[in-house]
């Protein structure tokens, strides 16, 4: 038997036609009461409801997008002077004399190899102290080798050029923030004298250094500390041979997966050298910047609650104007499930033009403020200049899908209502 014979497959397009021609039905009715109800009593409440649900959007885009870039301004200034992974002997501690690391290790510089690890490089730390006439102020001064990976520093340079340690000579070179320079009055191309107490020795080693670039990160703890110098200075400071070093500092592609890469790390060093990701070093600053998450849950929370009832409002508005066309329908023999479907389409259609500009001032006001920067920021308190934005489609889409799920779900309530309307009372309301 042919299949288009078939009585089930007659069945199917009969049933395809009436869906059909049923869908057809209840647009058009939906449709005409769009029309038609721009000049009505629910008109007020129907502008309100948009309203809200626009606003909502819009708030939930920009707080979302506020926290998440100043959570990776932060991120990114912290792991600037730590690196993602930080390679080092067991005993590394604050006073920063720790023992040394040789550079030939397994690991190195093989590591960047691995999926999701981008750089590895050699570092060296040692305390100093800048003597002025009028002040004296104590630093780290962390050696960078001719491995050193700029590209994370330079976007911090306010004046001057990164200092070069690749040359055969060691450079007197250096690398000054701008809290420090202009705390003990240093300018660009400024020569300064460093002292380092070396163990063993009772004297302090004097160096002459060369103010070459000027950087301001925005995170006062680290600026007022951090001083950036070649690494041989260290080694010969520290009496350490050609092929010492005090760590390695590891940089990874995606920061969502530092655990995961710190785990990759860890087996990849053995049980001799500790390996800590930039989270464990600097616990506290984390923990705090988790915290602020607490603030968008509980705004985007409030926001979707006032959307969903908003929309429930404006529905059960339209359905009590409309009683009559309700109790006229269903005399002439329309489901209640047509009917509430009228209702839903309404409301849909609502929702999608309150969720169209509150996107489009969501996204708009962000947009503005990460090419204008039209908010600045006192540095001293937020570490930053001006409001960071950090615009994620996936975070958009996100938004826009639970303000979707949301009001679609606070529709069933007031659309149970309509089943519950006796045709004759309905039209003797009219």
């Amino acid at each position: 038997m042919d299949a288009k014979c078939h009585p089930r497959a007659k069945f199917n397009k009969f049933a395809e036609a009436i869906i059909r021609k049923t869908l057809n039905f209840e647009l058009f009715i939906t449709r005409r009461v769009i029309r038609k109800g721009k000049h009505n009593l629910s008109a007020p409440a129907i502008r309100i409801a948009v309203l809200s649900i626009a606003l909502g959007l819009a708030v939930m885009i920009v707080s979302l997008a506020i926290l998440t870039g100043f959570q990776r301004e932060i991120r990114d200034k912290v792991a600037g002077f730590s690196a993602h992974i930080t390679i080092t002997s067991y005993d590394f501690n604050n006073s920063l004399e720790s023992s040394p690391v040789l550079m030939n290790q397994p690991f190195y510089p093989h590591l960047d190899t691995v999926s999701g690890i981008s750089h590895i490089q050699v570092f060296a730390m040692k305390g100093g102290i800048i003597k002025t006439d009028e002040q004296i102020e104590g630093v780290i001064v962390k050696g960078a080798g001719a491995d050193q990976d700029w590209s994370r520093l330079e976007r911090w340079l306010v004046e001057g050029v990164m200092p070069d340690y690749s040359g055969d000579t060691v450079s007197n070179d250096i690398l000054l923030s701008s809290h420090l320079a202009r705390r003990l009055g240093f300018s660009l191309g400024d020569d300064l004298r460093m002292y380092f107490v070396t163990e063993g020795e009772r004297q302090p080693r004097g160096r002459k250094f060369n103010i070459t670039g000027i950087y301001n990160s925005g995170l006062e703890d680290f600026d007022s500390r951090y001083v950036f110098a070649d690494i041989r200075h260290i080694r010969r400071l520290n009496n350490w041979p050609e092929d010492m070093v005090s760590g390695f500092e590891v940089i990874v592609d995606d920061f969502s997966r530092l655990d995961r890469m710190g785990e990759v790390v860890k087996t990849s060093v053995g049980y001799y050298l500790m390996a800590e990701t930039v989270k464990e070093r600097e616990q506290q600053i984390f923990e705090w910047l988790q915290l602020q998450d607490m603030n968008v849950v509980v705004i985007v929370n409030l926001m979707l609650l006032v959307a969903g009832f908003s929309i429930i409002s404006a529905l059960l508005i339209l359905i009590l104007e409309k009683i009559s066309m309700i109790g006229i329908l269903k005399a002439i023999g329309t489901r209640n499930r047509s009917i509430q479907m009228i209702f839903i389409f309404h409301a849909i259609y609502i929702t999608a033009v309150g969720m169209f500009w509150g996107n489009v001032a969501g996204i708009g006001l962000c947009l503005l403020q990460l090419h204008f920067g039209l908010i600045p920021l006192p540095v001293e308190s937020y570490y930053v200049s001006a409001v960071p934005i950090n615009l994620s489609v996936f975070n958009i889409v996100l938004l826009n899908l639970g303000t979707i799920l949301l009001c679609t779900f606070m529709l069933l309530l007031p659309s149970d209502i309509i089943s519950r309307i006796s045709p004759l009372r309905a039209i003797r309301m009219k």
